[in-house]
């Protein structure tokens, strides 16, 4: 024979003890979802340069900057083209290739891509 399965304990609260709710906390509200841009840091000395109408070569933002090669051209991809958007174009001349950055949204990649293949 199996016993009778019993029902499971359940524990009883005191009914003795009132607990009075607080209100809760405000958090500090931020000021702004994006920080404000400060005007001498390199990041916003080479969009200047990739503004103005001369642009800039990558030598001339490694000098700006103090950076290598490779680190300029990882933060004209990531930073400029990717995080801000930025329709940064390149182009051949006597100097050297030069970058700027073309007033309007940049294209989408396939799109871009599909325009030079035909």
């Amino acid at each position: 024979m199996t016993k009778p399965k019993s029902k499971p304990n359940t524990a009883t609260r005191s009914t003795g003890r009132k607990f009075v709710k607080t209100a809760p906390r405000k958090r500090p509200t931020p000021v702004s979802s994006k920080p404000a841009a400060r005007p001498d840091t390199k990041h916003a000395r080479i969009i200047a340069m990739l503004r103005a109408p001369a642009g800039g070569t990558i030598a001339a933002i490694m000098t700006a900057t103090d950076w290598q090669q490779h680190s300029v051209r990882g933060f004209m991809a990531g930073v400029v083209r990717k995080k801000l958007g930025l329709n940064l174009v390149s182009e051949q001349t006597d100097k050297g290739r030069v970058y700027h950055i073309r007033d309007g949204k940049a294209a989408p990649t396939a799109a871009s891509r599909t325009k030079q293949a035909a």
